[in-house]
């Protein structure tokens, strides 16, 4: 039996709609809300069913929009953005949308950073993009009560902040200048309108000005490529000079091929960021560190690469992230992101260690 077979007859659980009732409770979405549930045909099915069992047993009568998922011109295979392409500009969907009071969005890249969301936005719609995870994922993290203050106070610290420096014992020095830089949080669920978030959510994060980026990046064993689906099992050195990786290493060797004996994680992460062909793809999308404390690092060995998304180890409490790709406010596009959490790091936010050796400094953020 193939995995798109399997996927299909996969049975929606009882609890899973218990679990998303609650998450859509948790958005404030009550029996006045105009209810949108957006997917697309390589939408995972049970997670759109799972959805649509929810959203009716709280009373909505809900319309589904179902876009075609649009063909991949190539040249790589395309994972893990956060800029669905579903949408492709369609006027009436678009419009559709934005008439919403609350989208339940399905779409396997998801649309917080497709370019249609401001319209989407405009007019008072929120947004609850769901991962592209196996609904168990959801069954297990259950809620927070004090995650959202906490990811809340983390982003206006993160506001006031000039610079962040990143350090790590496996090499990493990095230094971003936060001035004037956009910043979001999610803590997985939203009520404001002309707003947007993502679930699993636990972390902040800042799109940093052109320009502002500079140091040094180092993945170390067991440190996570988002795009890929796996841990990094050799080291990665990244050098980073004005937002753009100018080098990739494995250790002390260069990783750009022809038989030099690079390692190999090196190798096949300059390889994908070459496919582009276009410098952005090399520049920093945001940076960031993960706040969830119910999130764990280690479910990457526990899923097939269909059945997971990995927002859950972009959250994980005291994780690192370092992101690569489109950036809005730096006007930079690019459809290649690079999600990077690392572990074993500190963070500090004008000096303010906020994380410590992987470990979030969690009483910073408590009332």
């Amino acid at each position: 039996m193939s995995d798109d077979e399997d996927r299909t007859m996969t049975r929606v659980e009882w609890n899973w709609i218990e679990r998303f009732v609650q998450q859509f409770e948790l958005c404030a979405v009550t029996a006045e809300d105009t209810v949108v549930l957006l997917s697309e045909t390589a939408s995972r099915p049970e997670l759109v069913e799972t959805a649509r069992l929810a959203l009716g047993s709280m009373g909505h009568h809900v319309a589904h929009f179902v876009m075609d998922t649009p063909p991949n011109r190539g040249p790589v295979p395309i994972r893990s953005t956060g800029a669905s392409q579903a949408l492709a500009g369609h006027p009436a969907a678009v419009a559709g949308l934005a008439a919403a009071t609350f989208v339940a969005d399905c779409t396997v890249e998801g649309l917080v950073h497709a370019l249609e969301l401001g319209d989407i936005l405009s007019d008072g719609c929120r947004v609850l993009m769901i991962s592209n995870e196996h609904p168990e994922n959801y069954e297990r993290l259950g809620h927070d009560p004090e995650l959202r203050g906490q990811v809340e106070r983390a982003a206006d610290m993160m506001r006031s902040t000039k610079v962040m420096r990143a350090t790590s014992p496996a090499g990493t020095d990095l230094t971003v200048d936060l001035t004037d830089s956009f910043v979001a949080a999610s803590w997985g669920a939203t009520t404001e309108p002309g707003d947007i978030a993502h679930w699993p959510g636990g972390l902040v994060l800042a799109f940093p000005k052109a320009g502002t980026v500079n140091g040094t990046v180092v993945m170390a064993p067991g440190d996570m490529n988002l795009t890929f689906k796996e841990y990094v099992r050799s080291e990665i050195v990244l050098t980073i000079e004005n937002d753009h990786i100018t080098s990739i290493t494995g250790g002390n060797r260069f990783s750009g091929g022809g038989g030099n004996g690079a390692n190999f994680d090196a190798e096949l992460f300059a390889s994908y960021l070459e496919s582009f062909g276009e410098q952005d793809a090399y520049a920093t999308s945001h940076v960031g560190f993960g706040m969830n404390a119910g999130a764990r690092w280690d479910v990457l060995a526990m899923w097939d690469k269909s059945q997971i998304n990995g927002t859950e180890l972009r959250a994980f409490s005291g994780n690192f992230l370092y992101s690569t790709g489109a950036n809005e406010v730096a006007n930079r596009f690019c459809r290649g992101h690079f999600d990077l959490p690392m572990r074993n790091h500190t963070v500090e936010l004008d000096g303010v260690s906020v994380v410590v050796d992987g470990v979030l400094q969690s009483e910073l953020f408590e009332k």
